[in-house]
């Protein structure tokens, strides 16, 4: 039976979990390489990026995600624990979880770092699966428009870089 919110995406399996938050939806996998509180913290971190969750933006307790999603609470406070920790969500005691009102900046030589090691990755797994660099190129134009949800948005947008 559905969670509420929950729609039935051809993209996802039988075993994920989904539910929206405001125009953001989350998704669990169990069976994901990837822990369950790291997939929540990338999705999260991504919706922010995507202006899906904006700056102050109050999230759902972690009681109540992890009822929604059918997982551990732990798990979902490990999620936002490490997300607060990193900048991007502020918790208010008794008041509940917000999206930070400013976003984190990390030194220019970190970021450049980070983005490089990450780059390097996906080239690796596009290599290894017969991608073009081309094709790269026009898989990063497509999630780029995705995140930002505008079809032909070709910048950040620009509430973003303040």
């Amino acid at each position: 039976m559905p969670l509420e919110g929950q729609s039935d995406t051809p993209a996802l399996a039988a075993s994920d979990m989904v539910i929206y938050i405001t125009a953001m939806q989350l998704s669990v996998n169990p069976s994901d390489d990837l822990p369950i509180y790291r997939q929540l913290m990338r999705q999260i971190m991504d919706a922010i990026a995507g202006a899906q969750l904006e700056l102050g933006e109050q999230l759902p307790s972690h009681r109540e995600l992890s009822e929604r999603l059918v997982i551990a609470p732990l798990t979902v406070k490990k999620a936002y624990d490490e997300l607060e920790k990193l900048g991007y969500i502020v918790s208010q005691r008794g008041r509940g979880t917000y999206v930070a009102d400013s976003l984190p900046r990390r030194a220019r030589r970190v970021q450049n770092e980070h983005l490089s090691e990450a780059a390097q990755r996906l080239l690796s797994q596009a290599y290894l699966a017969g991608l073009s660099f081309t094709e790269v190129v026009q898989l990063l134009k497509a999630a780029d428009r995705t995140l930002a949800h505008d079809p032909t948005r070709s910048t950040p947008p620009s509430k973003r870089t303040a």
